[in-house]
């Protein structure tokens, strides 16, 4: 069973919840605001535009559909489909569930297979590979009738399975799955002062500041670390 997966949080930090989720499987879907009992934050609600005030009165996670529709189907033969995968895996077990299935995370696996593309955030591929062309007639598939927008989970759900379905042209769901697990080498910066230029170049002129990253930068992505080390390491 394939089960695509997104979520708004309250904020990016460890001890931020889930204050949206959405799920989408064989043209089922779930949306709800939860209320986690941690506040949104400003800059939380400036990106999703889900407020304290939206979610005073809703259930917690636990109490949600989505929970007990993952719960149901917490098994080996469900795989869960999510961009960033690792960051909404661990926001699951903060609200009481570990996923037990398989995992493929759209986003490593884009790395892999189309390292062209440079910029990997989910509105980047959207319009990069014109996903967007696509996204009414999965609305009418789903029965949504609801506008969407960039950064609400509903609307980055249906994204991602559309991602889902462009990268099944170039490898298997077995492959994905595959794929996921394994780190990405990066070869160039796509922030900070060192942006557009390439990793092991830097590593070697200003191996300061690439293992600066290392030790301050906590919301590094994983494969940008796995590409310092690899290039420190020579």
């Amino acid at each position: 069973m394939l089960i695509f997966l997104d979520m708004e949080t309250t904020g990016v930090e460890v001890n931020d919840k889930i204050c949206s989720i959405a799920l989408l499987n064989e043209e089922h879907y779930i949306y709800e605001l939860l209320n986690e009992g941690k506040k949104i934050s400003p800059q939380a609600s400036s990106v999703h535009h889900i407020t304290n005030e939206m979610i005073k009165e809703k259930g917690s996670f636990l109490d949600s559909k989505a929970y007990h529709f993952l719960s149901d189907n917490n098994n080996e033969e469900s795989i869960l489909i999510s961009h960033n995968a690792n960051f909404f895996l661990e926001k699951l077990v903060g609200s009481g569930l570990l996923w037990k299935g398989s995992v493929i995370d759209s986003s490593r696996v884009t790395k892999h297979l189309i390292p062209e593309c440079e910029l990997f955030s989910l509105q980047v591929l959207r319009y990069e590979l014109k996903l967007y062309r696509n996204e009414e007639k999965q609305k009418e598939c789903y029965g949504i009738k609801d506008a969407l927008y960039a950064n609400n989970a509903l609307s980055d759900v249906i994204v991602t399975e559309l991602l889902l379905h462009y990268l099944e042209d170039m490898a298997s769901i077995e492959k994905m799955i595959e794929l996921s697990s394994q780190n990405v080498l990066i070869c160039k910066f796509n922030f900070g002062k060192h942006k557009g230029q390439f990793i092991e170049e830097v590593c070697h002129v200003d191996r300061a500041y690439a293992e600066w990253l290392l030790n301050k930068a906590d919301d590094l992505d994983e494969d940008i670390k796995y590409s310092i080390n690899y290039y420190l390491q020579g």
